[in-house]
């Protein structure tokens, strides 16, 4: 390299390191990560290695890729955020070094850096991450390493959409590297359950540090549905309505959703997973919002279904109070020791009678026409989280509580009941003999939220040129 490029290189990285100062200081701290990677060894097996790898990134158009999303695995074990990385994990400590963990990472490159953001690379994963044993991705292809002698070799299901590169150092070929290492022509399902089970284990307990995390996403993610209950109107559109929560979230800091969100007025909301969000007027329907927000990493999963003119019909007051109704019901078993696929139980069995009550079915198991989801899911990095769903609930599990009822047109009903589409979904962190709603400051109650509307919101005092 020329002198002038070695000095652009010099000053460019320098510049990097400086400007990274202002940055949020509320991440997961290095010593959760490697607390977690030593409860992961644990719970291997004698003589074996893991190995995960970060996520593929992903084309949006042409040369543009999505914002970059890391495999939630990858970054609970190791706090990287960026693609094309692998970790090793060992039982036993390793070489003469003695060591027990490898992490490979992108090398550091000024003029990538410049176009595509700053790298942490060896030394950043080591004084940020505090690995000892770190290596550029390009060097795993020579790096010595007898996958053959282990007893077990421990990896999560492989990515076969990965684009295919001759760059030494992305993920393609370190994948292609492991395979041809490993003798790996086709996954050993063995291999990849067992990671499962082990990644299973550990993320369906919180820890305190990402309860930090999780209380603050979800309570943020509570403001953004308030402050929408304050300002809807029968003119709003959905997709005004997802951009108050976008606002909101990244107010708050939120690097974003943590799902697509769902913004569904009167029939749109009696689609489970509407995305389209594009309804011009919500008009004088109810509004369903299953919003949730992703902070550094951990993920909300909140639903409120509003009237967007503040008040409730009676049919929509009626269904509504059945959903609450099966909400209430299941909090009340929401403690240590409850098997999980109880909580679906509950939910259906009160949806079911509140349905009959009102003469839109005549046999419970009808209900599933009009409650066709489970009730229950585990929450944190993933907004389905890794969980054990077979088990019963412990202590510092976090699982969603979303009872549902959603009547299309054209159903085997009274008209009056057709597109009305409610869920109330609240994040429920379990306690030995309790549980904590940490999304109680959002109201649920149909008189609150009528309540709450008729107050106003900084939203609609905002006046935009017209287009």
């Amino acid at each position: 390299m020329k002198p002038f490029l070695l000095l652009f290189a010099s000053l460019f990285l320098s510049f990097q390191i400086h400007s990274q100062e202002n940055l949020p200081t509320d991440y997961l701290s290095k010593e959760f990560h490697k607390g977690r990677r030593e409860a992961f060894r644990n719970l291997m097996p004698a003589n074996s290695v893991a190995v995960v790898f970060s996520y593929p990134e992903r084309v949006f158009s042409k040369d543009i890729n999505y914002n970059y999303h890391q495999n939630p695995d990858m970054y609970y074990l190791t706090g990287y955020k960026e693609p094309d990385a692998i970790l090793l994990l060992f039982k036993e400590p390793q070489g003469t070094e003695k060591y027990t963990e490898v992490l490979f990472v992108r090398e550091r490159n000024a003029n990538r850096e410049m176009w595509t953001g700053r790298r942490l690379g060896i030394e950043g994963a080591k004084s940020k991450l505090g690995f000892t044993t770190v290596y550029n991705g390009q060097d795993f292809n020579a790096f010595a390493i007898d996958f053959k002698k282990f007893d077990k070799v421990i990896y999560d299901e492989i990515s076969t959409n990965v684009t295919a590169s001759n760059n030494p150092d992305n993920l393609y070929a370190l994948l292609k590297s492991f395979k041809s290492k490993a003798e790996i022509t086709t996954e050993k399902e063995e291999s990849v359950e067992l990671f499962r089970k082990i990644t299973n284990t550990l993320r369906e307990i919180k820890t305190p540090e990402e309860l930090v995390l999780m209380r603050k996403t979800v309570k943020l993610s509570c403001i953004a549905h308030n402050e929408v209950m304050k300002a809807v109107g029968p003119d709003m559109s959905e997709n005004e309505a997802d951009g108050i929560h976008a606002y909101v979230h990244r107010h708050y800091g939120a690097e974003g959703e943590g799902y697509p969100p769902i913004v569904g007025a009167g029939a749109n909301g009696c689609i489970l997973h509407y995305g389209d969000n594009n309804a011009t007027k919500i008009d004088n329907q109810l509004l369903l919002m299953d919003v949730g927000s992703e902070y550094h990493g951990y993920s909300a999963d909140v639903t409120r279904t509003i009237p967007a003119n503040g008040k409730f019909t009676e049919e929509q007051k009626a269904i509504y109070q059945i959903v609450y109704d099966a909400q209430e019901e299941v909090f009340k078993i929401c403690k240590e020791g409850t098997p999980i696929q109880d909580l679906n139980a509950k939910a259906k069995e009160v949806i079911a009678k509140g349905l009959i009550k009102l003469g839109i079915i005549t046999n419970p198991e009808d209900a599933r026409k009009y409650y066709p989801h489970g009730c229950s899911h585990f929450l944190g990095l993933d907004v389905h989280d890794k969980g054990n769903y077979m088990g019963s609930l412990k202590e510092n599990m976090i699982l969603t509580v979303e009872p549902g009822i959603y009547i299309p047109a054209n159903s085997n009903c009274d008209k009056k009941w057709w597109n009305i589409g409610v869920r109330i979904e609240d994040d429920i962190l379990m306690l030995k003999d309790s549980y904590e709603n940490l999304s109680a400051e959002s109201p649920r109650k149909w008189q609150e939220i009528e309540a709450l509307a008729k107050q106003k919101s900084t939203f609609n005092e905002m006046k935009f040129p017209k287009i």
